[in-house]
């Protein structure tokens, strides 16, 4: 085994490794035990479930409130808080307890699984993600706990809060409410709304930009990483809750019948949740297409690298951007807050949107193949959703086709890992060429 694991780089291994937690959280959720009338799930259904935690999407083929007993909700949980943190970070923390020596490769892994420059204080970096996911997840779970005793017993509440307050920090979705419904009873609810709005964005701010504005107090100094990262949240945070706003206000089946304060929430909520976290307040059948567009978007944007979240990432879509005004102006270089971005980032960029861009494409071409009957948007707003990792769904999932839900399953698990790492980890890493082939020019435009 110690041999298998040398040969494998630590791309291959973050496929080995949540491949392996997806096949056991299948094996416990299929068991009669994790059932409230306890008869077997189907496999399939019990797979798609497992990826979906693990993959922290929330997309279900079955209500998971209704469905899985106490047993199975807290398998699920536990999918979730590894699938949110990575495997290697718990290991990394159980190492240090026993005293054990972390390799290098260990390093890498870690390395690899936050999308960090370098190996250097990813230990400690490992240390300091638990502690303070430990401290929010907590923060998050008394409040709702809180919140919901007042419409249930004690103890149903307690349960309640933490799940929903790990499953929203870790970008998940997955709700206990029953009937599909996620928040929307509380979309007009102060306490739930901002509570599970500050867990979505602390968590899908990456763990890199939360750790450097830890050490702020001290540095006064914040990477050109977190910097992009921060602004292009504020901006398409407040950009989405605005757009949503508008689009919605005059919808009697979502913002139209709340009252002024109900709207402001309403919106906030939807204008956060797409990048990734899939607890919704609005029913998303009954958005606008305005709206249903502008989701889209933004899961497939996502959040912070490094995070809980999925999607191309925020500081992609950064680049991308700055690199076409570049263009657009004439300008040879790539400028971010003053800093020349390097030739290799931009490359890096358009192939992770482009790989990205060709995944959803071709999912929602097969799915309008193997599951005929829809809306066209529905096909893509599925595709969308599972590739980034999002876990909204206009009501496709549960009526998928067995190859439909495999193709959704492959979507989580990609989105999940990022297109850049499942390549490296099919293929060798690039090398420099022998040779150089002589210029060419083609036409652009």
């Amino acid at each position: 085994m110690k041999k298998l694991k040398d040969s494998l780089d630590p791309a291959k291994l973050l496929v080995l490794g949540f491949a392996s937690l997806i096949l056991v959280g299948a094996f416990l959720l299929s068991m009669p035990i994790a059932t409230e009338n306890y008869t077997t799930l189907p496999f399939l259904d019990a797979l798609f479930t497992a990826t979906s935690a693990v993959c922290v999407t929330g997309l279900v083929v079955v209500d998971t409130g209704n469905t899985f007993s106490f047993f199975g909700e807290v398998v699920i949980l536990i999918l979730i808080q590894i699938g949110g943190l990575g495997f290697m970070t718990l290991a990394t923390f159980l190492f240090a307890l026993l005293g054990k020596r972390i390799s290098f490769k260990e390093q890498l892994l870690l390395k690899e699984a936050y999308n960090a420059a370098s190996p250097g204080g990813m230990i400690r970096l490992a240390k300091r993600i638990l502690i303070f996911t430990a401290i929010t997840e907590t923060i998050g779970g008394i409040i709702l706990a809180i919140r919901f005793s007042f419409e249930m017993p004690i103890a149903q509440a307690i349960f309640f809060g933490f799940f929903h307050s790990i499953s929203v920090f870790n970008n998940a979705g997955f709700d206990l409410m029953g009937d599909y419904s996620s928040l929307v009873d509380y979309v007009d609810d102060p306490t739930v709304v901002l509570t599970v709005c500050s867990l979505i964005i602390i968590g899908g701010l990456g763990f890199l930009v939360i750790n450097e504005l830890y050490d702020y107090r001290h540095t006064r100094v914040l990477s050109l990483h977190s910097k992009v990262v921060l602004s292009m949240s504020i901006i398409l945070t407040v950009s989405a809750v605005v757009l949503v706003f508008i689009f919605e206000y005059g919808n009697a089946n979502t913002l139209g019948s709340l009252s002024p304060m109900g709207k402001v929430l309403g919106a906030l909520f939807h204008g956060v949740t797409p990048r990734t976290a899939g607890a919704n307040t609005l029913p998303i059948a009954d958005l606008t297409h305005a709206t249903l567009f502008l989701t889209i978007f933004l899961m497939f944007i996502g959040g912070g690298s490094g995070s809980t979240a999925g999607g191309i990432k925020v500081s992609t879509f950064a680049v991308l951007v700055t690199t076409v005004k570049s263009q657009l102006r004439g300008k040879e270089d790539v400028v971010i807050f003053k800093r020349r971005i390097e030739i290799e980032t931009v490359l890096k960029a358009f192939t992770v949107a482009m790989s990205g861009l060709f995944i959803v494409v071709v999912v929602t071409f097969l799915l309008s193949i193997t599951d005929r009957g829809h809306a066209f948007i529905m096909y893509l707003f599925e595709a969308t959703s599972a590739f980034g990792t999002v876990g909204l769904s206009m009501g496709l999932t549960p009526e998928l086709s067995p190859i439909g839900r495999i193709l959704i399953i492959i979507t989580m698990f990609i989105g999940r890992l990022g297109p850049l790492t499942l390549g490296f980890a099919i293929t060798k890493r690039r090398k420099q060429e022998a040779y150089r082939h002589p210029k060419g020019k083609i036409m652009i435009g």
